[in-house]
């Protein structure tokens, strides 16, 4: 992702296309699985409802995970007998489960708004696209934390220690955090997280959670944590709903972009209406009902966006966004799944 995103994103000399027509010609039920909580009832109101409506034949039943790692285990259980028809999840496990068969290809054949789309949305030629841009904030309690941070490296002052929330890996939350530690810390990533890894170790002892529940904005603004790891557009949705209780900062060494896609299941019972819905989900109407529902930043090139809601995406941050390569982020996740469990996890007990 690079800064010609900038420009392409809701670029506002551009229209969005006519509203998609109703249609009669797919019907039946298909299973959305997707995230839990805010997410599901937000996409729920800005996008699968009026799905329906405009496809008045197809019921989505909404499968909500609580992340994508859930996702992709349910995947791999359910491969013989696949119960969902579309998945959405991050970009690092749809392209696991592309590797292992799990997702089925889409093209522009198949799912016409693909040309629409933003160049950085192709992912993975022939398979699932990105659906949503979002990236990494550190999140804190306004009325505890008198004095905004700025650093990543606020998660080590001793004045928050046992205060704070660190999202460990498999999710995508714990690779961010060791990227921007390495950066923070002068390492190239790519080479080695030896020195990330144990600056995390080190922090451990101080960590209240490293599996925060429900999940760490609750626990930022209930007060339980005073610092925590999430993602910018929940965190945005969540300091308007809390009157500003919960903050919401990038850090001065950088963030990773998160990339959500969308993905049609291998051997999905109604294939036709999933890519329908995929189709839809995908168009410009959609895009933009979502951007001013949750503050993801669009992925179809058309959408238009109020100026307010795009104050709150990414848009104004791409230049602090670290460059990652999700293809090959893919090929270490395991491995560094261990180290976070092994190396650093272990040494907060």
């Amino acid at each position: 992702m690079t800064s010609r995103l900038l420009t392409a994103l809701f670029a506002s000399t551009l229209l969005a296309g006519p509203a998609l027509a109703q249609s009669t010609d797919v019907s039946g039920e298909i299973t959305f699985m997707a995230y839990a909580g805010m997410f599901q009832e937000k996409y729920t109101a800005a996008v699968i409802e009026p799905f329906q409506k405009a496809y008045p034949n197809v019921k989505v039943n909404f499968f909500s995970q609580p992340g994508s790692s859930q996702i992709l285990g349910a995947l791999r259980s359910q491969a013989a007998d696949p119960q969902a028809d579309v998945v959405l999840f991050d970009v690092s496990t749809s392209l696991i489960g592309n590797t292992e068969g799990l997702l089925a290809p889409i093209t522009v054949e198949t799912v016409p708004n693909i040309a629409d789309l933003l160049p950085e949305a192709i992912v993975a030629e022939g398979y699932g696209t990105a659906v949503t841009f979002d990236n990494l904030v550190v999140t804190y309690n306004t009325e505890n934390v008198k004095t905004p941070p700025t650093s990543i490296g606020a998660f080590w002052d001793p004045a928050y220690a046992g205060r704070t929330a660190v999202s460990a890996m498999p999710s995508i939350l714990g690779t961010g955090m060791s990227i921007i530690t390495s950066a923070w810390l002068g390492e190239d990533y790519t080479k080695s997280i030896a020195q990330s890894t144990a600056k995390l170790a080190e922090l451990a002892p101080s960590v209240q959670t490293f599996e925060p529940k429900p999940d760490s904005y609750t626990l930022v603004l209930n007060g339980t944590v005073d610092l925590a790891t999430g993602w910018n557009a929940r965190s945005q949705t969540y300091a308007i709903e809390s009157g500003g209780k919960l903050g919401v900062m990038v850090p001065s060494e950088g963030s990773i972009l998160q990339i959500n896609t969308i993905n049609l299941v291998k051997g999905a019972k109604n294939e036709a209406a999933a890519l329908a819905f995929i189709n839809y989900v995908l168009s410009a109407e959609a895009q933009a009902a979502f951007t001013e529902a949750m503050f993801y930043a669009p992925v179809n090139a058309k959408a238009v966006v109020s100026d307010e809601a795009k104050a709150r995406t990414i848009t104004g941050d791409l230049d602090k966004m670290l460059p990652v390569d999700w293809a090959w982020a893919a090929t270490v996740t395991n491995e560094w799944t261990q180290i976070w469990r092994r190396q650093i996890i272990s040494a907060g007990n």
